[in-house]
């Protein structure tokens, strides 16, 4: 499937498991990213990790040969506080998440409360530090108080690791969540959500039509590509395989299949 594979003007990037597993690029990303660059493409990297900021992640492209501006870089701390300010903005909101996130939510202006009695959102994000207790305040405020609403960062199950290793995501903790509380989540910030792919769309000042999606997610990547109308790519250096590919209806499957992801320089001619 990448015989006739076209040039783009936006190129639209995922992270874990496409451009980069664990602290390694993988096959041909170098080569791919830089080659698109010399050739006045625009580049952007998407992610549903909220582990880390945009900072961090340009000071990981950076150390791996693919400097890039934090401008473009969105990731769902990007996304979520973007959400809250623009949806809730005098919410009092507890953060059910790392570090990054919780200080991105409050250097946006926004009130943080672990006290049910005041909380109006819960934000159930990938937390490697999720405990009882922080269940516990969500019970409260999403069931005994019937004031909270629940909206989540990325739906993910897991995030993969080098080695075919990988931890529990984000869905894992609104699944805790709404099975003890009842309560269903009703927002997500992250990919396949097309709140990710219109602020990606914004930064690159493109439509959709003259982008491509890149990723190794056939339920978040290539999901919001095609629910977007717009070319997709998978890359089968991560959790998808030709099989699940199949099994899809047609319209569901992405435009082009590559076996790693620098085949998308062919042939990629200049404009």
């Amino acid at each position: 499937m990448i015989a006739d594979v076209k040039a783009y003007a936006g190129y639209l990037f995922d992270l874990d498991g496409t451009v980069y597993l664990g602290d390694k690029l993988l096959p041909g990303s170098h080569e791919l990213i830089t080659t698109l660059r010399q050739q006045g493409r625009k580049t952007l990297f998407l992610t549903n990790n909220p582990t880390r900021n945009r900072q961090m992640y340009a000071q990981k492209l950076e150390k791996l040969g693919i400097p890039t501006s934090t401008s473009h870089i969105v990731n769902t701390v990007v996304t979520m506080v973007a959400w809250l300010r623009r949806e809730v903005p005098t919410a009092t909101v507890f953060v059910i998440g790392e570090e990054p996130l919780e200080r991105a939510i409050r250097e946006a202006g926004l009130r943080l409360s672990d006290n049910p009695e005041e909380i109006d959102i819960v934000v159930a994000s990938y937390d490697r530090g999720f405990d009882y207790q922080k269940l516990q305040i969500a019970f409260d405020a999403l069931w005994m108080h019937r004031r909270a609403r629940l909206v989540t960062t990325n739906p993910d199950a897991y995030c993969p690791f080098p080695g075919g290793r990988g931890e529990p995501d984000a869905a894992a903790i609104v699944a805790a969540i709404e099975a003890c509380s009842g309560v269903k989540c009703e927002v997500n910030v992250g990919k396949p959500a097309p709140v990710m792919l219109q602020t990606a769309l914004d930064i690159l000042d493109l439509p959709a039509a003259d982008c491509v999606m890149i990723g190794d997610r056939l339920s978040t990547d290539i999901a919001m590509a095609v629910d977007a109308g717009m070319d997709s790519a998978l890359v089968l250096t991560g959790e998808a395989t030709p099989e699940m590919v199949e099994a899809l209806p047609p319209e569901r499957r992405p435009t082009w299949l590559l076996e790693r992801i620098d085949d998308l320089l062919t042939p990629l001619p200049r404009s």
